[in-house]
């Protein structure tokens, strides 16, 4: 009977001792952590920027005295340059907002043809814009990163001067009438953070505005007394831009 017990302990600590090498032979287990939460971007927010391009204007002048048309004044486009201010709210993939931008115009002398008169002189009439002012909402469409939108709103502009020119005598008289002139925008853009609080931009704007008269004084040297009148005043204006964003994306 004792060597039964005997055989039975020997054999419970040759099984025991075979199951804890097995442990100890076994690797630990492997502990998952899951991936870092990578934050999906946001376009809402406020932001602040600047912009650099290129303007070019468009005005057809009339005048009272003769019914003259100083028709394709143009300008060869000139550099413009300033800053924006705005704001968006994103739902979805949509995004919404309001932006307020201001540029200084660099010379920008917008001539008309030379239109000669019944006295056999030719008349130019030259003006020239400042500075571009707009306000307008946006509405676009996100993809993370880029948002294609489009806008429209109302613009601004200072005009500094308006001159009547004999061409022929070299005689010029300058006006200030109508100082700046109100008016339309629609345009759109493409913009693209490329980083979390700072995104570039390229857009294009149409302005439409309203005209400007100009009546020479009845002491002038020539044509007194004629008003000219623009229309179909339009400025069109390509820009690139960068923005800060403000607040955590």
């Amino acid at each position: 009977m004792r060597k039964i017990l005997l055989a039975g302990t020997a054999l419970l600590t040759l099984v025991s001792s075979s199951a804890m090498a097995a442990d100890l032979s076994r690797p630990p287990p492997v502990e998952y952590k899951a991936p870092p939460m990578v934050p999906v971007f946001s376009w809402t927010g406020f932001y602040i920027g600047g912009n650099l391009g290129g303007a070019w204007a468009h005005a057809d002048v009339t005048d009272s005295f003769f019914g003259l048309n100083f028709s394709n004044g143009s300008n060869n486009g000139v550099f413009i340059g300033g800053g924006q201010v705005g704001g968006n709210y994103q739902f979805n993939n949509f995004v919404i907002g309001v932006e307020g931008t201001f540029d200084w115009a660099a010379n920008s002398n917008n001539s008309t043809t030379g239109i000669a008169i019944p006295n056999g002189d030719i008349i130019q009439v030259t003006s020239n814009n400042t500075w571009i002012a707009t306000v307008a909402g946006r509405l676009g469409v996100a993809f993370d990163r880029v948002l294609i939108y489009a806008k429209g709103g109302g613009a601004w502009v200072g005009n500094s001067s308006f001159t009547v020119t004999d061409v022929t005598t070299g005689v010029s008289i300058t006006g200030s009438n109508s100082n700046n002139t109100s008016g339309w925008l629609v345009g759109g853009g493409i913009e693209w953070a490329f980083a979390n609080n700072w995104t570039v931009k390229a857009e294009y704007d149409y302005i439409g505005l309203s005209g400007r008269t100009f009546t020479v004084p009845v002491v002038g040297p020539f044509v007194a007394g004629d008003t000219f009148t623009t229309g179909s005043n339009n400025i069109q204006m390509a820009t690139v831009g960068v923005n800060f964003l403000f607040g955590m994306r």
